[in-house]
């Protein structure tokens, strides 16, 4: 996004939490892929399509299953000054769901895991605690004013709607 001397670089993400009863549908990341262990479908969201479409679209690529009825759950959002930059990912829930697991996944092996069971799984703190919000009610909103330069946080608010 442009704007004259107001340039910043805007980048919109996804993820959605696949959820089969008291399970959920998650991926393990190998470090290459970056965002190491545990985590759920999700990714970058193509110019035109809308976030749903997005979202949709990576479940499929990242699991072979299609999925819909999404649930809009919040907002996570980070934020470098310095550096222009805005990072979001906007986050969903669904139980709607059809087809066959990939035998090859690109992103990394699935398995559908209690959710009573998530807490002995290896993953990103980030997403771990991101996680907790998607069984709640109501929506949320991670903000986090972040520095590059100095790798660290200034900010970081979490607001539950």
């Amino acid at each position: 996004m442009t704007n004259g001397s107001n340039d910043i670089e805007v980048k919109l993400y996804t993820m959605c939490v696949v959820r089969d009863g008291d399970r959920i549908l998650l991926m393990n990341r190998p470090s290459e892929n970056g965002f190491p262990g545990w985590i759920a479908a999700g990714g970058k969201v193509d110019f035109p399509e809308s976030l749903t479409e997005g979202a949709i679209r990576e479940v499929k690529e990242e699991t072979g299953l299609t999925v819909s009825n999404l649930i809009y759950k919040g907002l996570d959002e980070f934020v470098d000054v310095n550096e222009r930059y805005r990072y979001m990912v906007f986050n969903y829930i669904t139980d709607t769901f059809e087809g066959k697991l990939l035998d090859n996944p690109p992103e990394g092996e699935l398995r559908w895991i209690p959710l009573d069971e998530l807490v002995h799984y290896p993953m990103q703190d980030w997403f771990r605690e991101r996680l907790t919000y998607f069984f709640e009610d109501g929506t949320f909103e991670i903000y986090a004013l972040w520095d590059e330069k100095r790798n660290e946080t200034q900010k970081r608010t979490i607001t539950k709607l």
